[in-house]
Order: structure tokens, then C-alpha cells, then sequence
């Protein structure tokens, strides 16, 4: 690991200001980076991916690790909240419990302890060409993604080009399908960012970068709106191993339904089977209106898929992931299935 200066300060404004007059950086990866529960920035930093001249310690900053009720039926999740105190919180189990759900899915009860909101939603890939020090892949500078001729079992079939990373986050796919939204903090003031436009495809965005942060901007606070689909919310996730995995495909559905069941609204949105979580509004929009049903189930889940287009290796994560819409689906609209 590259040797660091390490600031704590007690204030958001105080962080601000370290990470903004942190050393110029000669690269992306040399930038000064924040740090709370240090589950993701850690690994990143023992293997050289991220080499940070500074890093500015996030946990003496006071009042971001509180859950908050809005007295409207939204919440407000501060950033150093812990992946622990988000699953067992009683506001988000009864009213968001696919958001209990995702958070219970990551990892361990030890990083879960540890491991923050802000930091789940600010993962870096785990693309294992990104992370071996010795490949200087596109993601890292270089000239070629060698996941697309590569070993490309675990990623993109959504979204990918130029470079087929997916996003690791649990919590993001969750709280995008709940409509929530970021409060970002920077040198230049505080902004509020929809979820759906913080992170970016390598096509579109920074390709060193997977959201829209600058250098000197936090995360201080998740916002999730009140809504009626909310509490009609869940979270399914397939991992080769029972625990301490990411999710080689996820969905996250949040339904409202009428009489005889007939969906008024609804929210999908895939995980680990793209650059960014994937929300699919045409699956969306074929349930709107309807009595659900296996038959409808599975036309949104063959919907949810097109336009995917594997890798040598991937095109299994097509049928598995139109499953996992078919089952949260109907898990979340009370269907045995």
C-alpha cells in the first residue's frame, strides 16, 4: 500500500476542504478519497488500484449515522449509517422491506457491521481484470477491457462497451427502484442528485469512474420518498456462494396493486448484470393495468431482457435473471410462485 496522509476532521465542511486541497493528482486513482467503513476503498488500496496521497476519515463527522422518518412516510439514511443498522431498523423493515433485504444480502454480519451505505452505493468493480494489480485494463488507463474476450463469466449483458464492468452494489438497484435520491456535498455547495443520474455507463460518463461524484464532493445523505409501493417491496439476489458474494444477478421490484391484484404501479430495476443498476421501464409498463398472473410475470421478465447482449461466457445470466424477475415479482405482489 502506497503511504497516505490521514485527516480527521469533525465536520462535513472540514472535508470537504481536505479533500479539496488535497496534492493534484497525476491520475484518477491518485485523487484523495474519503473513507468511513473502508470494507471496499481498503482492498482497493492494498492492491494499488486506488493510490490516495490523503484520505479523510469520515467517522468524526456527527449526525450522518442516523435513520430518520420524515413524518411523511419518507426516510432519510445518513451516509455513514451502517449496512447493520439499516437491515435491523424497524421503520425500514416494516415500511421498505426490500431495502432490509438487500442490505441483509451483502457480505458478512462483520462487514455488514462495519460496511456504510455511502460506501455500498460507492463501490468500485470487482471486475478481477480491474482488480489484479498487473493488468492495466481500460478501466485502469490502459487500451483494452479484457473481460470482452476474456474470462467474462460475472459480467455486463446490459450496457457494456467499452468497458463491461458491473456495478457491485446491492443497496443501489433498491433504492433506485424506491425512487430515492443522494445529498452531495462539495466545494461548490450541497446538490441533490436522483439515483438514476448518479451512476454512469463507461459509455457516457468518466470511464475511470462509475457515478457522477467530483473529487472533492460526499455523500451525506440517501433520501427515499414516500410512495405506495414501497412497503410492496423486495429484493432477490443469486450468488454462487450462501454468503460473503456478489450478486451475479439481482432484482429489486417495488408493486402497488389494485382490486383482484392489477398492478397500478411498479419498479424493477436489475442488478449485477450491468455498468450501473439497470432499471427496465418497458417490463415496467407492460404489467401497468394488468391482473398478475404467471403469464404476465413471465412476458415482463422476457421483456426485462431485451436488448442484452452476452459475452462468450455470460449468456447464462439471461435465463437466470428473468427468473429472479419473475419471482420478485410475484413475491412482492403477495403470488405464490
Amino acid at each position: 500500500m502506497k503511504a497516505f496522509e490521514w485527516i480527521s476532521p469533525t465536520s462535513i465542511n472540514e472535508a470537504v476542504s481536505a479533500l479539496r486541497s488535497a496534492p493534484v493528482p497525476a491520475d484518477v486513482d491518485d485523487a484523495a478519497r474519503p473513507i468511513a467503513g473502508g470494507q471496499d476503498l481498503l482492498t482497493t488500496m492494498k492492491d494499488y488500484i486506488t493510490r490516495p496521497a490523503r484520505v479523510v476519515n469520515l467517522k468524526g463527522i456527527r449526525r450522518l449515522d442516523r435513520i430518520v422518518a420524515d413524518g411523511k412516510g419518507g426516510l432519510r439514511i445518513g451516509a455513514l449509517v451502517t449496512l447493520s443498522q439499516l437491515e435491523e431498523h424497524p421503520v425500514v423493515r416494516s415500511n421498505f422491506p426490500g431495502l432490509s433485504e438487500a442490505a441483509h444480502s451483502i457480505a458478512t454480519p462483520q462487514i455488514r457491521n462495519l460496511g456504510t451505505v455511502g460506501g455500498n452505493l460507492c463501490q468500485r468493480p470487482r471486475c478481477w481484470y480491474f482488480r489484479l494489480e498487473e493488468a492495466v485494463c481500460l478501466k485502469k488507463g490502459g487500451s483494452e477491457c479484457f473481460a470482452a474476450t476474456g474470462e467474462n463469466k460475472y459480467n455486463a449483458i446490459l450496457g457494456g462497451g467499452p468497458s463491461y464492468i458491473v456495478h457491485p452494489s446491492d443497496l443501489a438497484p433498491m433504492l433506485l427502484a424506491l425512487g430515492g435520491s443522494v445529498s452531495v456535498m462539495g466545494a461548490d455547495g450541497k446538490r441533490m442528485v436522483p439515483l438514476d443520474k448518479f451512476f454512469t455507463l463507461p459509455a457516457e460518463g468518466n470511464l475511470r469512474r462509475e457515478n457522477v461524484l467530483k473529487n472533492d464532493e460526499l455523500i451525506t445523505e440517501i433520501y427515499v420518498p414516500a410512495s405506495k409501493f414501497a412497503a410492496h417491496s423486495t429484493y432477490l439476489k443469486f450468488k454462487e456462494r450462501d454468503s460473503l458474494d456478489f450478486a451475479i444477478a439481482a432484482v429489486a421490484a417495488a408493486v402497488a396493486l389494485g382490486a383482484n391484484k392489477t398492478f397500478t404501479e411498479a419498479r424493477l430495476v436489475l442488478g449485477g448484470v450491468a455498468p450501473i443498476p439497470w432499471r427496465v421501464p418497458r417490463a415496467e409498463a407492460a404489467l401497468i393495468g394488468k391482473t398478475m398472473n404467471d403469464d404476465l410475470l413471465a412476458n415482463a421478465a422476457q421483456i426485462a431482457l431485451e436488448g442484452a447482449k452476452p459475452l462468450a461466457k455470460n449468456g447464462y445470466k439471461i435465463p437466470l435473471t428473468q427468473t429472479l424477475v419473475r419471482r420478485a415479482l410475484a413475491k412482492a405482489g403477495g403470488l405464490n410462485a
